[in-house]
């Protein structure tokens, strides 16, 4: 304990000499918050947690802790779901919070980009660009507290991948300080770069165990000037799918979203939502659907009207609901990004993020619902997800009742991971989409990743970061990269 301490000490000083008194937290008071996901499934240590306000700063704390043997645990909002942003206990760590190198650097409108720092919250990155008049279209439920790093190490997705693409779709270039504190500038906002490997790459979805990305360069796009909302009652999963393509027909590229969300679980967020159901719940299940365009002639309630006519006469659609204005619109989509709090509120709830070919949704759902339902009776089992992309969440709310001990649940939630993740890669399907790995699914990953990948995974990681510094025992099972 007395060389922990003295460890602490150490790193107290020398980090305080490159951040500032202000740059560090150290008392439990102070860093409680930081070592703990929001979702207070995972728990951990660090000696200290630095929030440096420069790249610089970034890249000498990364020395320090390289001639320290201390491990870096990069954080960004913390608003992760599978606990990549939280220590594990097997090693002396410090914590790098990026929140306070939140600067919107540059917004480009004739180049149609932007260059902002990590810890910009996305929210406010939105709303900068949108003065502007433009879009950065990324859109989750987290978006007033997750920032930027974050979104980018986890190759985020959202509700508009199906229009823009995930993170990795938006991500021109790269600002990153590598293991050994060298700060690479990888800023380029070109649409075309064809001078060897494109290595922010790399970085995008390596969840901080390659490097700490310390801005980035986005794309951006016109500002819509015309959207539209509707929410839709469905008879059967299947007629979502078939609904998505008449859109995507019909409307051509003019469709932002569409969600869609099981009957139990839009019950489950009304039930904590305070506010009335738009619409009838008879139907066992509902898409949310948003069309968007810049031009002024357009009309988009026009286009749901049409459309959705059509799918009521063939039986597809059951009941809609078209918002009739903006506000009308934020409370429908309201529903979509209050999921995961209304769940948590619930019980233990257990979020996966997995992906199938979207011919496939139908068959992925049918077999996990019926595994998970004659295993778990004290469970509840929805759906929400991105039908567009093949990312359907399947969510587990345990009764807290039931299982009343943090072993039982981790041994349910472990066994409720296993079965949605064998039906997803049985059908050709991804245990991770958008959530990444983290802790929460390395062994997952070694079960169902072929040992090619793990091993050219281990090679890059050891190349970048031979004494495993960032973020270790996340993504890659430690003993991957030992072996090499």
């Amino acid at each position: 304990m007395s060389d922990v301490n003295e460890l602490r000490q150490r790193l107290i000083s020398a980090a305080t000499e490159i951040t500032g008194v202000k740059g560090i937290l150290s008392s439990p008071a102070e860093t409680a918050g930081y070592l703990m996901d929001w979702r207070r499934r995972y728990k951990g240590e660090a000696l200290a947690v630095v929030l440096p306000t420069s790249v610089e700063q970034v890249s000498e704390l990364v020395k320090l802790c390289s001639r320290l043997g201390i491990a870096i645990v990069p954080q960004a909002g913390n608003t992760g779901m599978t606990g990549g942003a939280i220590p594990i206990n097997d090693r002396p760590s410090m914590i790098l919070n990026v929140s306070k190198m939140n600067r919107v650097r540059e917004v480009d409108g004739l180049n149609n980009s932007v260059i902002v720092e990590a810890g910009c919250i996305l929210a406010t990155l939105r709303e900068v660009v949108e003065r502007a008049g433009k879009l950065f279209p990324m859109l989750l439920g987290s978006v007033g507290s997750c920032q930027v790093g974050g979104l980018v190490s986890t190759n985020a997705g959202g509700v508009n991948v199906l229009r823009y693409g995930n993170m990795r779709d938006l991500v021109l270039g790269l600002e990153v300080v590598l293991p050994d504190g060298k700060i690479w500038n990888g800023l380029k906002v070109l649409r075309k770069d064809n001078s060897g490997y494109d290595l922010k790459q790399l970085f995008i979805g390596s969840e901080g165990t390659l490097g700490i990305v310390t801005a980035a360069a986005l794309k951006l796009f016109p500002q819509p000037t015309n959207s539209g909302t509707a929410m839709v009652s469905l008879p059967n999963i299947q007629a979502a799918v078939d609904l998505l393509r008449i859109f995507a027909e019909s409307a051509g590229g003019k469709v932002e979203a569409f969600e869609i969300i099981s009957k139990g679980q839009l019950e489950n967020v009304l039930a904590h939502h305070g506010e009335p159901s738009p619409m009838p719940l008879s139907s066992p299940w509902y898409v949310m659907i948003e069309l968007a365009d810049s031009s002024t002639n357009w009309d988009p309630n026009e286009i749901f009207e049409q459309i959705l006519a059509g799918a009521v006469e063939r039986d597809l659609v059951h009941d809609a609901v078209i918002a009739s204005d903006s506000k009308k619109a934020e409370r429908l989509w309201k529903l979509r990004h209050t999921i995961s709090e209304a769940n948590m509120r619930k019980g233990f709830s257990v979020a996966n993020d997995t992906s199938v070919p979207i011919s496939k949704i139908a068959l992925f759902i049918e077999q996990v619902d019926e595994r998970l339902k004659q295993e778990f009776e004290a469970a509840d089992v929805y759906y929400a997800g991105h039908v567009g992309d093949g990312n359907i969440h399947v969510i587990i709310v345990f009764d807290r009742s039931v299982y009343d001990t943090d072993e039982k649940r981790e041994k349910a939630a472990a066994r409720a991971n296993f079965i949605v993740h064998e039906a997803s890669v049985d059908l050709e399907g991804s245990i991770s989409a958008e959530h990444g790995v983290g802790l929460m699914h390395i062994e997952e990953l070694e079960r169902f990743k072929s040992n090619v990948d793990l091993e050219m995974m281990a090679r890059i990681k050891r190349a970048f970061d031979p004494g495993n510094i960032m973020n270790p025992g996340k993504v890659l099972a430690t003993h991957r990269i030992d072996a090499l």
